[in-house]
């Protein structure tokens, strides 16, 4: 995993919306966040600079100072809403999707129009904290990745 300036935030690569809309999350990422062991993912939308998306799991959020999330929204935590649907809450924007064994999620049209996103984009996977790593789609650290002289994996 490359970390693209000293000091800087540690990347887990690259990752493309294929046409058919999955993305293949990097296996580092998948191993350090658990990611596939609930068989959902909780995603919700980056920041303005960023982009993209922010990805973490029921099990995560629920045993983290944000747990409020899931109490204050059952719909999400009981995954009351269709895969991909967001529900609105604090400023941010949360759905639920699955996840398969090898770490490839599938995002509903409505989903990619709301993130901004289509299909043959590149999102840098990010480590962003112990509860969430984010699917960057814009901003400096992406292309800080494009003109990385190392080598960073692509998914």
């Amino acid at each position: 995993m490359p970390q693209l300036n000293k000091g800087g935030k540690f990347v887990f690569g690259l990752s493309v919306v294929h046409p058919d809309l999955t993305i293949h999350i990097p296996p580092q990422a998948l191993l350090e966040y658990d990611a596939t062991r609930d068989g959902k993912v909780i995603i919700f939308t980056g920041s303005k600079i960023t982009g993209g998306f922010c990805v973490t799991t029921y099990s995560l959020l629920s045993n983290s100072k944000l747990k409020h999330i899931l109490e204050d929204c059952p719909a999400l935590r009981d995954c009351l809403l269709s895969e991909g649907e967001f529900i609105q809450y604090k400023g941010r924007k949360y759905a639920w999707l699955d996840i398969d064994k090898n770490g490839v999620i599938k995002l509903p049209h409505s989903t990619l129009a709301v993130l901004d996103l289509q299909s043959g984009m590149e999102l840098l996977s990010i480590r962003s904290s112990d509860i969430a790593f984010t699917m960057g789609a814009k901003g400096p650290l992406l292309q800080k990745a494009h003109n990385f002289q190392g080598s960073i994996e692509k998914y």
